[in-house]
């Protein structure tokens, strides 16, 4: 889990430019990575995507992963 969540943190710095409020991603293999984040935290918090799932469940996951992200980078920032 720590080389994903670092990965994610060398990534994330390239990331951050994303043109008109898209989600298109500037960086090649960063959509790998955070659909393996965002499986991994799927998987802890017990559920599984996908359109048959709740929003709230699916919502959850994204939450986590923005919240994970953000804690991430202001322990960046504080080095």
């Amino acid at each position: 889990m720590d080389s994903i969540r670092t990965l994610i943190l060398k990534k994330t710095k390239e990331v951050k430019k994303v043109a008109n409020r898209s989600n298109r991603l500037l960086v090649p293999g960063a959509r790998q990575v955070l659909n393996q984040f965002k499986e991994e935290i799927a998987s802890e918090f017990g559920v599984k995507l996908g359109s048959d799932t709740a929003a709230r469940a699916n919502g959850s996951v994204g939450g986590e992963i923005t919240k994970r992200l953000i804690s991430q980078a202001q322990k960046q920032l504080n080095e």
